[in-house]
């Protein structure tokens, strides 16, 4: 199975490299701000044409947002904008238009109702000290040197890495991956280098294919498995909170940048902010290495992981739980089992947004109308099952897998729901033993089955 795969090493690198790497970046940031301002130029003077009643084929013609097109544009100028063109690779400049051709066409895309989430906004220009300094290589030479210890890249030459890259050496020694791509980026005040691979994977399965598990992502535990087994959450950004106080705190006492008058910031607000930075960074590190280690071993162990398809921005929105969920990375959990499953040829099930995964009794069935937050325990007041809430809903979550597979694809008849669970006005149902009531239509069934269908998406 052939598969992109990326490869990311951090960079020790000399000033005189670092100079070299910071006027690429610096000639990506050129290109992009040369071609953005152009486009602007004719968008508005086709539209002071428009306003004067300019007909419209004699408007000023557009000019194309292909990334060809713009690189056509830019050979032609080169030599009046940046007279130092020949001193940095083609590919800066390459780079530069490329980012302002993907943004362009996610813009017209978003504007069209083409592009799926938030609206996206019209580029802008960037900045040469707020700006991450990033350039992408995508031909000459690009490889690893047989000591797997330093890398070489077009015009740049070879740079010493801070580790070893066996793992990729040793594929493309075999011949079963090949580098298509290598980006140089400075993260945290460290320097990377990420090569994008194409792989042949070789076929493998999970330890156990016909298991199933439910994952009950939280903040309290932040995977609570339907086999009992409870993952802790580290919380890595509230035991660096202190830290980060006292260095925010340092760096709020140094002479920064003032954009209303110019003032350029001072040495010691630079230092300060790039400790600042290392920590974040720090925290962004250690959270992805532990998200990475529990996805893995989930995906090796078991064929089929049922999710839940959180709505995260929404619990963002929450003051009191917002620092607690961006920490905990729920998204990336959901990303990283996405492709993790295709390796290992296992299966990811993905419950719809409205299934009552918590408020449903495991046992019996029964779908209570409401269930607070702060309830930790499941009490069902049909059957008496007393369950802790997360298990519950992980239970629940697994048993969708045996219904996905008797229905097929497609909507499954299960305890799920389309919509918010509700009640309707103020009419009062009566409940009887041994059944539920459902919040949208107020049918009554028994064995709390309800008509409502959840929709299950399989990766």
């Amino acid at each position: 199975m052939k598969t992109m795969q990326a490869y990311r090493f951090a960079l020790d690198l000399t000033p005189g490299q670092e100079r070299e790497v910071l006027a690429h970046a610096g000639a990506a940031r050129v290109a992009h701000n040369w071609a953005l301002a152009r486009v602007k130029a004719v968008m508005d003077q086709r539209s002071a044409e428009r306003s004067y009643g300019v007909p419209q084929e004699r408007l000023t013609p557009p000019l194309s947002w292909s990334l060809a097109a713009l690189r056509k544009a830019w050979n032609q100028a080169k030599c009046d904008v940046a007279p130092w063109w020949g001193e940095v690779s083609k590919e800066a400049f390459n780079t530069g238009l490329d980012a302002l051709a993907r943004g362009l066409k996610n813009w017209a895309d978003s504007r069209k109702g083409l592009r799926a989430g938030r609206p996206v906004g019209f580029p802008r220009f960037k900045s040469r000290r707020r700006t991450t300094p990033s350039v992408r290589f995508t031909t000459g030479a690009i490889r690893v040197e047989p000591d797997r210890t330093h890398v070489v890249l077009p015009r740049i030459g070879r740079l010493k890495l801070h580790e070893s890259a066996r793992k990729l050496a040793r594929r493309l020694e075999a011949g079963t991956a090949r580098i298509m791509s290598a980006t140089v980026r400075r993260d945290g005040g460290r320097w990377h280098v990420s090569f994008t691979v194409e792989v042949e994977r070789a076929a493998r399965s999970p330890a156990r294919p016909q298991s199933v598990v439910g994952v009950d992502v939280g903040i309290t535990h932040l995977a609570v498995l339907s086999t009992g087994e409870l993952v802790g959450n580290p919380r890595h950004l509230a035991a660096a909170q202190q830290r980060m106080r006292t260095l925010g705190r340092a760096l709020s006492r140094k002479t920064g940048p003032d954009r209303r008058t110019g003032r350029r910031p001072s040495k010691r607000w630079e230092q300060a902010a790039a400790r600042l930075g290392r920590a974040h960074a720090r925290v962004a590190n250690l959270r992805r290495d532990g998200l990475h280690k529990i996805t893995t071993r989930l995906t090796r162990a078991h064929g089929t992981i049922v999710v839940e398809d959180l709505n995260v921005a929404g619990m963002l929105a929450n003051r009191r739980l917002a620092r607690h969920v961006a920490d905990a990375g729920f998204a990336e959990i959901r990303r990283q089992l996405t492709y993790k499953t295709s390796w290992s040829n296992g299966r990811l099930l993905v419950a719809d947004r409205w299934y009552p995964s918590s408020k449903t009794c495991s046992a019996c069935g029964t779908v209570k109308t409401k269930l607070a937050l702060h309830e930790r325990q499941y009490r069902c007041e049909v059957c008496g099952l007393v369950i802790d809430r997360d298990l519950n809903a992980s239970h629940n979550l697994a048993a969708l897998a045996a219904e996905y597979d008797t229905a097929g694809s497609g909507p499954v008849a299960a305890r799920g729901a389309d919509q918010k669970t509700r009640v309707r006005g103020q009419v009062a149902m009566k409940r009887e033993p041994g059944t539920t009531s459902v919040g949208q239509t107020g049918t009554v069934l028994p064995q709390g089955r309800t008509t409502n269908r959840a929709l299950v998406k399989a990766y």
